[in-house]
């Protein structure tokens, strides 16, 4: 349920300091192209649905609230978490159903529909991308075998598994584990008309007292060549992500592949390439070497969970966001937003000002594109007013996801033969399909840009943008909200599945009456 301060509670918030808000009424310069993203998690419930069993209508209700929510907050892009535990939110799968959605392990959603296909459906009719969020090794989040399915992989092939801190996880080191998770996620890809494959910070477990991962035996089997099994347990991860990497983009060239590794690669006192930070390295503890990733240009985009505070002794936001920005190797930077966390009553979280400064600190890297918070039930809450400064501010003004010239730089050409038409009040908009560019594509959507008159016809100016569509069927588009008498210039430019853009349509002009 969305939740909104009250009136009272802000006049008392700013009789104790108003700077909060005469910064926060600053708008932003608004930008074009930036990646505005939310992860919605299903482990655990956390975000959706609200609870196990629930009818498919409630569930597909819930999610719409979900998506409208965020639309309105002007995301462009949703995680979705489709396999939280060696199962599946999705109906194309040879896992069985989680339980996380219907109750049981294995329980198809009754009555039945695919919640992953109706997910991109309607994120897509809001103009989001939906990637799909993959935990590739957690394989349960309990070791009560009631609560495991006859048919999941625990139980069919019970050696590829260790247990820890009472789960059940995949060994990455077993070469049939490997190309299990590999397919398993292909099947995804070439069955569900996603737009990226997501992982998180979940790779080999994070480090517990008096837990230790049983692995020696698959170490003295395939550990030859390597001085100490740390350096095989990350090479391990490694060949996972290189060859999700080539069949991802073999499969369909426009599906990006982006990870959310743990805020910190390495410190610097661990390896002078690292940061200045001293907290858990990620490339220790959890044997991701996500830097590697990166250069070696495995993945599409790196979103690194930097879920601190400014100045933050153990793990700085500012140094970290610098540090991820300056090892980019020419890829896409998205920053892990601890929108969960803004009301913590700690260090850094007192001030209701971090989560926007962080927004402003970013912004002001060229290297870095964008954001994803952690998670959708903080930013509906509207945690710390987090959701009201995206509306108000931030995400006032709708944005295009950056390009990825590397998997697509070829822009469709431009839709032909705009003509705007005054029915009713409303101002209806036609055009035609563009050619075919040289690249074979035509049009995934369009953008429809709209202009008062008198003012520049500027298409990098994100104030102009009456509507994203994904939607290359459709060639029509009526403005319900034109206001009376007043005479308006519309463009539209074609976008492809990468989000290369046209050069504008002609001008259109019209006045509502």
């Amino acid at each position: 349920m969305s939740f909104r301060f009250p009136a009272l509670l802000y006049i008392l918030i700013f009789i104790a300091n108003p700077s909060v808000f005469a910064q926060a009424v600053v708008n932003p310069v608004p930008v074009k192209r930036e990646f505005r993203g939310v992860w919605v998690a299903t482990v655990a419930n956390i975000d959706w649905p609200s609870r196990q069993g629930l009818p498919s209508h409630v569930q597909q209700q819930e999610l719409l609230r979900i998506f409208d929510e965020h639309q309105q907050s002007g995301i462009n892009a949703i995680m979705l978490q489709v396999r939280p535990a060696a199962d599946a939110l999705y109906a194309k799968s040879h896992e069985p159903w989680s339980k996380f959605l219907t109750g049981r392990q294995g329980v198809a959603p009754f009555p039945f529909y695919d919640p992953l296909e109706f997910a991109i459906n309607e994120a897509h009719k809001r103009g989001m991308e939906l990637h799909a969020w993959f935990n590739p090794y957690r394989a349960s989040t309990t070791l009560n075998p009631a609560d495991i399915s006859s048919e999941h992989i625990t139980r069919k092939r019970p050696e590829w598994f260790f247990n820890y801190e009472g789960k059940k996880l995949f060994n990455p080191g077993i070469p049939e584990v490997r190309k299990y998770i590999v397919d398993v996620i292909l099947n995804v890809v070439r069955n569900y008309d996603i737009d990226g494959v997501h992982f998180d910070d979940y790779f080999y477990p994070y480090p517990a007292q008096r837990q230790v991962i049983q692995d020696a035996r698959e170490y003295n089997l395939y550990g030859k060549g390597f001085d100490n099994i740390a350096d095989w347990r990350r090479n391990n991860v490694d060949l996972l992500i290189k060859e999700l990497s080539d069949s991802i983009h073999a499969a369909k060239r426009h599906v990006k592949f982006g990870i959310s590794p743990f805020g910190i690669w390495r410190n610097k006192s661990q390896d002078p390439e690292g940061s200045e930070s001293t907290g858990l390295s990620g490339y220790s503890a959890l044997y991701g070497d996500a830097r590697k990733w990166v250069r070696e240009g495995w993945i599409d985009y790196i979103n690194p969970q930097i879920y601190f505070p400014f100045h933050y002794r153990a793990a700085p936001y500012e140094k970290l966001v610098d540090w991820w920005s300056n090892n980019a190797f020419g890829k896409h930077v998205y920053i892990g937003q601890a929108a969960y966390r803004a009301t913590e009553r700690r260090e850094g979280w007192l001030d209701w000002r971090q989560i926007p400064n962080q927004i402003r600190y970013l912004r002001e890297n060229p290297r870095v594109q964008g954001s994803v918070f952690f998670s959708s039930k903080s930013l509906t809450n509207n945690l710390a007013g987090v959701q009201d400064s995206l509306r108000n501010n931030f995400y006032r003004y709708p944005a295009l996801q950056p390009q990825m010239l590397w998997l697509d730089d070829v822009p469709p050409l431009s839709p032909l033969n705009l003509t705007t038409a005054v029915v009713n009040g409303s101002v209806i908009l036609n055009w035609q399909a563009p050619l075919q560019a040289r690249d074979g594509e035509t049009a995934y959507g369009y953008v429809i840009y709209r202009f008062e008159a008198g003012k520049e016809v500027n298409l990098q100016n994100p104030e102009g943008i009456l509507k994203i569509l994904y939607e290359n069927k459709l060639t029509s588009y009526t403005d319900f909200t034109a206001k009376k008498g007043v005479k308006y210039h519309y463009a539209i430019t074609a976008i492809d599945r990468l989000k290369n853009e046209s050069i504008p349509s002609n001008i259109g002009v019209a006045t509502a009456n």
